[in-house]
């Protein structure tokens, strides 16, 4: 004989589960009188009465105790085998949330190195910024830098702090005694960066100017392009200073905040997850020893 659909099965099971319609119906997000139906058309494909149905409540009867027997671990198994199926294939691939400026800048420069290390894992960006609700993101990660309140549920490790500076084209740079003439270019995403270097700098620059960018990248963009003098983090220009495009002539300062790497569980629960912390880390360490090496040169 031909067996009934898959579906009459599942909905016999649920049913079986809780002894009740109802209870069925809200598991499966369906009606009531879905499951009823579906019940009904598999005692009718096989013949058998499967429950007992008194005074509107439902009872398994010996032919539904005997099915249930098999559709109990049957549908285990199944859903056991698809978690495992669905765990390799996302096993391979690592989701990471990002601010944008500092993957464009800092990470996807650096991803041939973990691709290299890590041949069987593909990293997925996700270019955002500021507070991650991970389970609506479905990222598995995220790099952010510690501006704003963490819930306390998700964890956390420091990859690197943060040094900020002015940069600008050698023929755009200030007069260490005077301001006269210097274009400041701020940020929408970064409002305050200006205001911070000039308060932990103890610097003033009363008579420049300003332009206002919406991100923190386009005024980069525009310093590199000699349009006037930004506020950037040392993460983000090293190969424009190696270059000698930038410079830097104010040279950097840490601001108290720092770069932090985000899960919404424990690292070392998934092996993607603690192969990508271990690697950003030393990355971060690294380009943390270069921006000390090049102060103590200054």
């Amino acid at each position: 004989m031909n067996l009934p659909p898959l579906a009459a099965f599942r909905f016999f099971n649920v049913a079986a589960q809780t002894q009740s319609f109802v209870r069925a119906a809200q598991q499966l997000h369906v009606t009531h009188g879905a499951v009823s139906r579906q019940v009904r058309l598999l005692e009718e494909a096989i013949g058998v009465e499967l429950f007992d149905r008194r005074n509107r409540a439902i009872f398994l009867n010996r032919a539904g105790r005997l099915l249930y027997d098999v559709t109990g671990p049957m549908f285990e198994q199944l859903e056991s085998a698809v978690y495992r199926l669905q765990g390799e294939v996302r096993e391979d691939v690592l989701v990471l949330s990002c601010e944008p400026t500092i993957a464009m800048k800092w990470l996807i420069p650096r991803l041939p190195d973990f691709h290299a290390a890590h041949p069987h894992l593909q990293v997925q960006l996700l270019a955002a910024g500021g507070p991650i609700d991970f389970a609506r993101s479905g990222a598995d990660l995220a790099i952010r830098r510690d501006d704003f309140h963490l819930d306390q549920s998700i964890h956390s490790v420091t990859i690197c702090e943060e040094w900020i500076g002015p940069v600008c084209t050698p023929s755009n740079s200030p007069d260490k005694r005077k301001s006269q003439g210097v274009r400041l270019l701020r940020s929408q995403t970064r409002p305050l960066a200006w205001d911070n270097w000039l308060r932990l700098s103890e610097m003033a620059m009363p008579n420049a100017g300003s332009v206002d960018y919406e991100h923190f990248y386009l005024c980069i963009q525009a310093a590199a392009a000699g349009l006037g003098i930004s506020v950037v983090s040392f993460l983000m220009v090293q190969d424009e200073l190696r270059s000698g495009q930038l410079i830097a002539p104010f040279g950097f300062i840490q601001d108290g905040s720092a770069y932090c790497l985000l899960s919404p569980r424990p690292f070392e629960e998934s092996a993607k997850c603690t192969a990508f912390r271990d690697w950003v880390t030393k990355q971060m360490g690294i380009c943390a020893k270069q921006i000390k090496s090049d102060l103590g040169r200054a």
